[in-house]
């Protein structure tokens, strides 16, 4: 049943060089908020560069939003005069929904302003034509809001893997579901009655280590996926870099030194072949560990001591690191996170990926942020990003 988005208000359209201007401010004051909170206005100020009275108007029009709220703490000047009462984000009373499609499975989640998931669900495929992934998630969705009593709707972000074209809110191309040219937005804003983003899910999660994890603050980010698909995203001076048809990151025909596994395209040792979890489900399979297409099994039977588990985790990181080793040395960023599942729960896997990066450069790769609900996070930074770019924005139209 299509739902009402919170019905924030918006102050009327100022000439387009002072709504550029405004829309820049407005964020950088919101997300000091975010990570600085609780905050006195006039360290917002210092902090932003902005003058304490547009910060204090900035905090007023995001107070009448419900986004932020002052602070029940006085917090003292190290000087003489009044105590500052500060402000703080109010994670209290909006939520924005999550869906990421992934090869199994889609999960539906529920994250607050802070990137925290509040509730999530995992929706298996009986199928993957699109129109019935969607309205299952839809439905999955509805269930949660259902269940967070007095949590507001903001929007919903959509992530998954392929080729995936922000723009239009359409997934291009996803050969493993056999998705092609579907209007993600629009199916979804249809079930849903809320506004919808879309993006890839290597780019959403740069945005979600970018506002809430690991990256704030790095000037350029690299982010390496390794799920059943496999694909990149880079940001740099806070931007994500999408390409033409937002097609920057389709790393999957990538060389990697060493491979030897078949590649659809015909080929030997593509990325996405030597990587993907389907092919070390595949191998552990054949080794006889486990069963199934879960690779948390093959981490499970590794935690159980398990030599030839351990072994494939160990195998798999060290191709990782070296795709990761390829493009550090042509993108050359400060920062390089990872998401795959043996770094994300075994330290070993983690010293395997940085032996074969480089000690001069192993400490930029870290994990993900948060490993126990990537997807989840993937798929509710989409919407958290674009209100994090443009707070004054925040309305059923908007966002």
């Amino acid at each position: 049943m299509p739902r009402t988005a919170a019905p924030l208000r918006t102050s009327p359209i100022p000439r387009v060089a002072d709504s550029d201007r405004r829309r820049t401010s407005a964020s950088v004051v919101l997300r000091s908020v975010l990570e600085h909170g609780p905050v006195a206005r006039s360290t917002i100020a210092r902090l932003t560069g902005l003058s304490p009275a547009s910060v204090t108007e900035y905090c007023a029009r995001f107070a009448e939003l419900g986004l932020i709220r002052e602070s029940a703490m006085l917090r003292r000047s190290k000087g003489v005069g009044r105590p500052h009462l500060p402000v703080d984000l109010d994670d209290s009373r909006f939520v924005v929904g999550s869906v990421h499609v992934a090869v199994p499975h889609t999960t539906v989640a529920l994250l607050d302003l802070r990137g925290r998931v509040v509730a999530r669900q995992e929706v298996k495929h009986e199928g993957t034509e699109p129109a019935q992934v969607l309205a299952r998630a839809a439905d999955g969705l509805e269930a949660l809001l259902d269940a967070a009593a007095g949590a507001r709707p903001l929007g919903v972000g959509f992530a998954a893997g392929g080729w995936v074209e922000r723009d239009s809110g359409t997934v291009v191309e996803h050969p493993l579901l056999g998705w092609r040219d579907v209007p993600v937005r629009e199916l979804l804003g249809a079930h849903t009655g809320l506004p919808v983003h879309v993006d890839g899910h290597a780019r959403a999660l740069v945005n979600a280590e970018r506002l809430f994890g690991g990256a704030r603050g790095s000037r350029s980010v690299l982010h390496l996926f390794a799920g059943n698909v496999v694909d990149a995203a880079f940001a740099t001076n806070d931007e994500v870099h999408h390409g033409p048809r937002s097609q920057a990151g389709t790393i999957t025909h990538l060389p990697v030194p060493g491979g030897t596994e078949p590649c659809d395209c015909g080929r030997v040792g593509c990325l996405q072949a030597e990587l993907s979890e389907r092919t070390l489900c595949r191998r552990a399979r054949a080794a006889g560990i486990v069963d199934g297409m879960n690779p948390m099994r093959v981490v499970g039977a590794a935690a159980a001591g398990d030599p030839v588990a351990v072994r494939l985790l160990l195998e798999r990181s060290r191709r990782v690191g070296r795709a990761v080793g390829l493009l550090l040395d042509v993108l050359n960023p400060e920062r390089v996170v990872v998401t795959e599942i043996g770094i994300m729960h075994r330290e070993d896997c983690l010293g395997a990926l940085r032996e074969e990066v480089g000690s001069g450069r192993a400490a930029t790769v870290t994990p993900i942020g948060f490993p126990d609900s990537v997807l989840a996070v993937a798929g509710g930074a989409v919407a958290l990003d674009v209100l994090y770019r443009d707070p004054l924005a925040a309305s059923p139209e908007a966002i």
